[in-house]
């Protein structure tokens, strides 16, 4: 057991031009069609990412190095040091989205099983923990027990179509709810002081580079250019959706709006109790996909790659009990994600795979990918740096599950809500009941 210094087996290139493919010859497991793969990418995406140009950079590199996976790709162009950095990064970013998503279907669920006539809200059984138990116990466990990802193509297309659905919620309530939340201050000044917070939690909304190589092996011949077409494909579809759900959701709230977009609705709002279950659903659909990326990380570290059915099980179990443990202790989404973004997100996009591939490639310095790389690599520095004090020093406001001011009875002060940041003195809008219908 511990670290292998393996170099996979690849197969001989079957185009020249694209220098490919990452395919080793002793990978016999089934292999995804494309359109699997697309919802698998797609849904880790918005789960938890767009991927951008980095991307097709691991993938490039992956090819010009003979290796099939993050690990050996880094291992190959930076040694041990290096393979133990990316794996530390590359197991933390997923776990702590799972914590995340625990996070997310505790408060989202919490909030729509309240609205079941006759349910007691202080009631146990409907409270934060007992769901994040139960969805982790009932759902999120079994099928990240699953040892091909593959088999996660036709959850993930279920995930993707709620997301469709929940982003038609979140349009609808810009345009009945949005007109009646009052705007915060300055909401419509662009890049303020804090802005590299933001670069910080979109970095953890733009990733998808720790499943880059699960997916990419998923496929059936498996090329540099199907996989950009894959990836231009998903790329496509995650940014209109992830554009649409930014900017109804800020329209709506302004500067109230929360780490979590559904802690901003009020709980009275039945449409958008339904958003919520979609939102649940989907984000426990999502999770398996992370767990497989943190149980590849501890195989390739500890155990040279592979794992017994026992030990699969086990470290599945331990994992995932830890990601519980820490999600019930944490309720507050907005940090997490900043965190995990400055941290581990940076890194695994911006500074690892321009790094890797300006050493493996022999391209000339005036190539574009070349040149793109060295501006990526610098911003990914000033974004971990930066972002990691401004993430301590200027946390996040965060409601802890608490309603939002404006879904209150009218005649109450703003200056009674501890939200002492946008220093409001105007009386709350009486929100029509028919807003919600």
């Amino acid at each position: 057991m511990g670290y292998q210094g393996q170099h996979a087996v690849i197969p001989l290139q079957r185009d020249l031009d694209d220098r490919e493919t990452l395919v080793s010859e002793h990978e016999h497991k089934r292999k995804s069609c494309q359109s699997a793969a697309v919802f698998n990418v797609v849904n880790s995406i918005i789960g938890s990412g767009i991927i951008d140009f980095s991307l097709i950079l691991l993938i490039k590199g992956g090819a010009l190095s003979g290796t099939d996976s993050y690990q050996s790709l880094v291992n190959k162009t930076f040694g041990f040091p290096g393979y133990l950095l990316l794996s530390v990064l590359q197991f933390l970013y997923p776990f702590i989205a799972m914590i995340s998503y625990n996070i997310i279907a505790g408060d989202t669920l919490s909030k729509v099983f309240q609205r079941i006539p006759g349910v007691d809200p202080e009631n146990v059984f409907i409270g934060r923990h007992f769901i994040i138990v139960l969805s982790t116990v009932t759902f999120t466990l079994p099928l990240s027990l699953y040892r091909d990802i593959a088999k996660l193509g036709k959850i993930s297309f279920i995930s993707t179509v709620l997301t469709v659905v929940i982003l038609g919620i979140v349009m609808t309530r810009a345009v009945s709810l949005g007109p009646h939340i009052p705007k915060t201050e300055d909401a419509w000044v662009f890049a303020k002081p804090n802005a590299i917070q933001a670069v910080g939690v979109m970095s953890f909304a733009f990733i998808c580079h720790h499943n880059c190589f699960l997916v990419y092996g998923s496929l059936e011949e498996a090329t540099v250019a199907k996989w950009s077409r894959i990836i231009h494909m998903s790329i496509l579809v995650s940014v209109f959706i992830c554009m649409l759900f930014a900017t109804c959701g800020y329209l709506t709230f302004t500067g109230f709006t929360q780490g979590d977009l559904f802690e901003n609705y009020c709980r009275g709002d039945d449409l958008v109790t339904f958003g919520r279950f979609c939102y649940g659903i989907t984000v426990i659909l999502t999770y398996p996909i992370e767990c497989f990326v943190t149980r590849e990380v501890i195989a390739n570290v500890f155990f040279g790659g592979t794992l017994s059915s026992v030990f699969h099980v086990v470290i599945t179990v331990v994992i995932i009990t830890i990601a519980t443990l820490v999600s019930l202790l944490i309720d507050c989404l907005g940090i997490v994600l900043e965190l995990n973004g400055v941290l581990c997100a940076a890194p695994l996009i911006f500074i690892i795979p321009s790094a890797c591939y300006l050493k493996v490639s022999e391209e000339p310095r005036t190539h574009s990918d070349k040149i793109v790389s060295c501006v990526m690599l610098p911003i990914g520095a000033v974004v971990m740096i930066f972002g990691f004090i401004m993430a301590i020093t200027n946390p996040q406001d965060c409601t802890h599950g608490q309603e939002m001011f404006y879904c209150f009875p009218d005649n109450v002060s703003l200056t009674n809500i501890s939200d002492s940041h946008f220093q409001l003195t105007t009386q709350l809008p009486v929100l029509n009941i028919s807003i919600f219908q």
